[in-house]
C-alpha cells in the first residue's frame, strides 16, 4: 500500500480564485470596491484623529468609537487590498502561512466589530438609564479593560481555526473560490474530515455573535423602557437621538452577516457563489465605510468638530472647557 506523506498534502501556496463567475467583470467590479475602501480609510482614520486631538471628544462614548474605527480599519486592510490585487493585478497566489494569517485577523476582528458594538450598547444604557453616575461607571480603566477583554475573547476563541485548518490534508487541489482566505472556503478543499471545523465555527459564531446580540437586544430594551418613561417628548427624542448612529452601525453590520450565515445553510443551492462571494467581501466592507459617515452626520459633536477645522478655527480646546 502506498501511504502519503502528510507534508505531501499540504500545499505550500494557495489560489484565490476571486469571484467565480465574474472573472471578466471583477475590472468592473473593483472600482466601488476601492472607493468603498478608500472612504473607509479616510474616514476611519480621520475619526480617530479627532478622537485623539479634540478634548471635546475625550468621553466614553468616544473612546468606544475609536475602538470601532480602529477594528474597521484592520478587518477591511485584511482583506480589501489582496482582493484588488487579484481584480487588477492577478496576484491570486497566497502562501500557505500567509492564509492563516489572513483568516486569523480576518475573523478576530469581525467577532471583535461586533464585540465593540455590545460595549457600544451597553455605553447608550448606562448613559440614558444611570446619567449622574455615567462617568463614575465608564471610567479610563473600566473601558480599557473591557476593550482588551473584547479583544482577547476574539483571540482566544479564533486562534484554533488555524491549527484546525492546518492539520487537514489538501487533496482536492488549492484553489479557493474566494477573494481572502475564510475557514471554511480553505477546509472545503480538504479531502479529511472536516465535522470539527464546521462544529467550532457554529461555536463560536453563536458564543461571539450569539452573546453579543443578546447583549444589544437586552441593553436596548432597558433603554427604550427608560425613554418611554420620560414625561417630555422633547427629552424622549433628545434621549433615544443619541443612539440612532449606534443603530445604523448595528444594522450596517448585521444585516450582510445574518445574510451570509442563512443563505450558506439554507440557500446554498438557489443563490449563486458569486452572490456568496460579493456578499462575503460587503460584510467586512460596509461597515467600515458606512459607520465613520454615520456618525460624522449623526453625532453633532463630530459635525461641530468637522466643521470647526475645515473653517480654520483654532479654538478646540477652548470651547470644550
Amino acid at each position: 500500500m502506498l501511504i502519503q506523506n502528510k507534508t505531501d498534502l499540504t500545499p505550500a501556496s494557495f489560489i484565490l480564485n476571486g469571484i467565480p463567475g465574474l472573472e471578466d467583470q471583477q475590472i468592473w467590479i473593483s472600482f466601488p470596491f476601492c472607493s468603498m475602501y478608500l472612504v473607509a480609510v479616510v474616514g476611519n482614520c480621520g475619526l480617530l484623529y479627532l478622537i485623539h486631538c479634540e478634548d471635546s471628544l475625550h468621553r466614553p462614548m468616544y473612546y468606544f468609537l475609536a475602538m470601532l474605527s480602529l477594528t474597521d480599519l484592520i478587518m477591511c486592510s485584511s482583506t480589501i487590498p489582496k482582493a484588488l490585487c487579484i481584480f487588477w493585478f492577478r496576484l491570486k497566489e497566497i502562501r500557505l502561512n500567509e492564509c492563516l494569517v489572513q483568516m486569523f485577523f480576518v475573523h478576530t476582528f469581525t467577532g471583535m466589530e461586533s464585540g465593540v458594538l455590545m460595549l457600544m450598547a451597553l455605553d447608550r444604557y448606562v448613559a440614558i438609564c444611570y446619567p449622574l453616575r455615567y462617568s463614575t461607571i465608564l471610567t479610563n480603566p473600566v473601558i480599557a479593560m473591557v476593550g482588551f477583554v473584547t479583544f482577547l475573547r476574539g483571540v482566544l476563541l479564533i486562534i484554533p481555526f488555524t491549527f484546525l485548518t492546518k492539520r487537514l490534508p489538501y487533496c482536492r487541489g488549492n484553489l479557493i473560490l474566494h477573494t481572502y482566505c475564510d475557514h471554511m472556503s480553505v477546509a472545503k478543499l480538504s479531502c479529511g474530515n472536516v465535522k470539527v471545523n464546521a462544529i467550532y465555527g457554529l461555536m463560536v459564531a453563536l458564543l461571539i455573535g450569539g452573546f453579543d446580540i443578546l447583549c444589544i437586544t437586552v441593553s436596548y430594551t432597558m433603554i427604550l423602557r427608560a425613554v418611554v418613561s420620560l414625561s417630555s417628548a422633547d427629552a424622549r427624542q433628545k434621549a433615544f437621538s443619541t443612539c440612532t448612529a449606534h443603530i445604523c452601525a448595528i444594522v450596517f453590520s448585521y444585516s450582510p452577516a445574518f445574510f451570509s450565515f442563512f443563505s450558506h445553510r439554507f440557500g446554498g443551492h438557489t443563490i449563486p457563489p458569486s452572490c456568496h462571494i460579493i456578499m462575503a467581501n460587503i460584510y467586512v466592507l460596509l461597515p467600515p465605510t458606512m459607520n465613520p459617515v454615520v456618525y460624522g452626520v449623526k453625532t453633532k459633536q463630530i459635525r461641530n468638530c468637522v466643521m470647526r477645522i475645515l473653517s480654520g478655527s483654532k479654538d478646540g480646546k477652548a470651547h470644550s472647557i
